[in-house]
């Protein structure tokens, strides 16, 4: 077990946050998990958390126990803001400044500072989020330097040491398939796949090999193609499954 105990995991929903989950699960004796409803065009990943979260409970119970309480909390001046293709019914595209229009400013800073706070309020230790630059559109909030930054202006702040864990930051999607393999083997690989939800445009008819999506919009081609390099190099089923506990 680590030095600390507690972690709070930013948790939407997606590929990246259900993984970012299950390696919390598997180090920390108590998690708790945040989502934010910041007026986005498509509510789906706020519908597919409570569904993760009761099938991570069902399928893994060495780590049911670890599983606490799951909160949700409102940032609709994000919206408010606007011109984010996130938040608002236009066509994806590239920027002036050369990031694509799926950026929302500050989305990531606020997100941090409120779980912060509620990380102070529960007494949990490590915040964990799913953030990372190999496999990302050069979002400035998803930097390694932004979130040694955050790290210690809330730790200071708040006159409390808080961590901020990135256990996706150094590595791509076809790594983080195989990361959730590592953690629990096939049953969390095939979790993942039916009941994250990444796509940009909400879709939740067509499903694909890598789980459910439109299949053309960013999100879903760098998970395909993640899926598809991890399938390409993937051991057999059930070899090198490690224990969930």
């Amino acid at each position: 077990m680590p030095l600390h105990t507690t972690a709070l995991v930013l948790f939407s929903g997606g590929q990246d946050s259900a993984t970012c989950l299950a390696d919390a699960l598997s180090k920390y004796q108590r998690v708790e998990t945040l989502g934010f409803d910041y007026g986005q065009r498509h509510r789906v990943e706020l519908d597919v958390r409570g569904t993760v979260l009761a099938k991570m409970r069902e399928r893994f119970p060495d780590w049911a126990p670890r599983l606490g309480e799951d909160h949700v909390l409102t940032l609709a001046a994000l919206a408010q803001l606007g011109g984010s293709s996130l938040t608002e019914e236009v066509a994806f595209a590239m920027q002036a400044d050369g990031l694509p229009n799926t950026f929302v400013p500050g989305r990531n800073l606020l997100f941090l500072t409120l779980a912060g706070a509620l990380a102070y309020r529960r007494g949990l230790q490590v915040i964990v989020t799913g953030v990372c630059e190999t496999d990302f559109s050069g979002y400035p909030d998803c930097r390694d330097d932004t979130m040694k930054a955050m790290q210690l202006a809330l730790s200071l702040g708040l006159e409390r040491r808080l961590v901020i864990e990135t256990p996706l930051m150094w590595i791509d999607k076809a790594e983080t398939w195989a990361m959730a393999h590592r953690l629990g083997g096939e049953p969390l690989v095939e979790l993942i796949v039916e009941e994250t939800h990444t796509c940009y445009l909400g879709d939740r008819v067509h499903r694909q090999a890598w789980g459910y999506g439109c299949g053309e919009c960013p999100a879903c081609e760098l998970r395909k193609k993640g899926w598809e390099r991890y399938v390409a190099t993937a051991l057999p089923a059930g070899a090198g499954t490690t224990s969930t506990r």
